[in-house]
């Protein structure tokens, strides 16, 4: 098994202690191990502040190199911990653990794993202490992004053909919607990679996208579960079971501080849109819904949310291309935020979207854009209203027996 230690599971000496209990004792019931850890606490955000005193726009190759000394320290500890409780462990850094990855700064994909390393140390009878979130290109340094760790333990698990990986944090499984916000959220026992990939897509933090579609695509069942009591988590795999069964909606995921941008009369044929979506991924601008409307034969609207933290880049790019896409208006929002219903029971149900709108409108919500998938609906809605939007849909959806449409 691969077992994936999160920043707060890692976040003291007596945590680094507890890690190291519930390791050894997944030894004792003869499991092989692989572990890998995140840096303790906030560590990241720390190097991340550190590394901004020094210069406002740190280089991408030193900033690898600082942010990777975190997880270095976790595995290190984590390795010592087991070595005193009589188990042998070796801490690798991401490139001993042969983790190569694209040459790309801040937001690297793994492209492979040569696994002799680890292999030769499993043969050895040695736990092999992996730093997440990092790996090797080009004999640089290179990190993961945000939430990396959980795509190094997925990758790690798949390359090593582990028969699970566990998924350790403060939480202790998946729940239908975030319990800070609704009390009466209940924990999934089970739930598919494909709604859980919507779900952490969506808002939910408690995996990581890149991570879930890397299972999905590799079929490695995951476990999400606390590290700090007993208590049993939830499986992800390729079909749920139980609890979500009886319901066509899953889980309600919510995304804050998002903004709206709409261009008012782009002309047709200028190839707005591949201009518009192009200049901004080129700027590295995360577009999320998109929305366009015919309005005249020769004329289009077209409206686009990102978050707020892109929203004035954004508009600078847009604003840039005006000459060029012809639009007569732009128009931005901010203080908005994003609400999404997720379940593969919607698939075979119709009128959930409906259904969900008539809840929002009830409770005098207004929907400013809409984007759906198979299985998910979300809406764009103020800011303000996002929490009691979560607790109606909540009490809507999962909090009354609804059952699935037979097949």
């Amino acid at each position: 098994m691969v077992q994936k230690y999160g920043g707060t599971s890692v976040g003291s000496v007596e945590r680094i202690q507890a890690v190291a209990d519930r390791i050894a004792a997944a030894r004792r019931e003869g499991h092989e191990v692989a572990v890998v850890v995140s840096a303790m606490g906030h560590t990241t955000d720390e190097l991340v502040a550190l590394a901004k005193e020094v210069t406002p726009h740190p280089e991408g190759r030193e900033m690898d190199a600082l942010l990777a000394t975190g997880e270095q320290v976790s595995a290190a500890l984590v390795a010592m911990a087991l070595d005193m409780r009589g188990v042998r462990a070796q801490s690798f850094t991401g490139w001993q653990a042969g983790i190569a990855t694209e040459p790309v700064h801040g937001a690297a994909r793994i492209e492979h794993i040569d696994t002799e390393a680890l292999e030769a140390a499993l043969r050895a009878g040695i736990v092999p202490v992996i730093t997440g979130f990092q790996g090797i290109a080009a004999n640089a340094v290179t990190t993961l992004g945000r939430g990396g760790s959980d795509t190094s333990a997925v990758a790690v698990a798949a390359a090593l053909k582990a028969d699970v990986c566990e998924i350790y944090t403060d939480v202790t499984g998946v729940f239908t919607t975030d319990p800070r916000v609704v009390k009466t959220a209940k924990k999934l026992e089970h739930v598919s990679y494909d709604e859980m990939l919507e779900l952490a897509n969506l808002g939910a933090q408690v995996l990581h996208p890149r991570a879930v579609e890397n299972a999905k695509q590799f079929q490695v069942p995951l476990v999400v579960r606390s590290s700090f009591t007993e208590e049993e988590g939830t499986w992800v795999t390729e079909t749920a079971q139980g609890f979500e069964q009886r319901h066509i909606v899953t889980g309600i995921a919510f995304e804050r501080e998002v903004s709206r941008i709409a261009l008012i009369g782009v002309a047709v044929g200028r190839h707005g849109l591949a201009s518009v979506f192009g200049t901004l991924a080129d700027n590295n601008v995360n577009v999320d819904v998109i929305v366009q409307s015919v309005v005249q034969e020769a004329e289009v609207d077209v409206s686009f949310t990102v978050k707020d933290d892109d929203v004035d880049k954004a508009l600078r790019i847009v604003r840039g291309l005006q000459d060029h896409l012809g639009y007569t208006d732009l128009v931005s929002e901010s203080g908005l935020a994003k609400v999404s219903i997720v379940g593969a029971g919607m698939i075979s149900n119709p009128g959930v979207a409906a259904k969900m709108f008539q809840v929002l409108a009830d409770g005098d919500i207004p929907v400013k854009m809409v984007s759906t998938s198979e299985i998910k609906v979300s809406c764009i809605i103020p800011a303000v209203q996002l929490d009691a939007a979560v607790r109606q849909l909540h009490e809507a959806f999962l909090e009354q027996e609804v059952p699935v449409a037979e097949s």
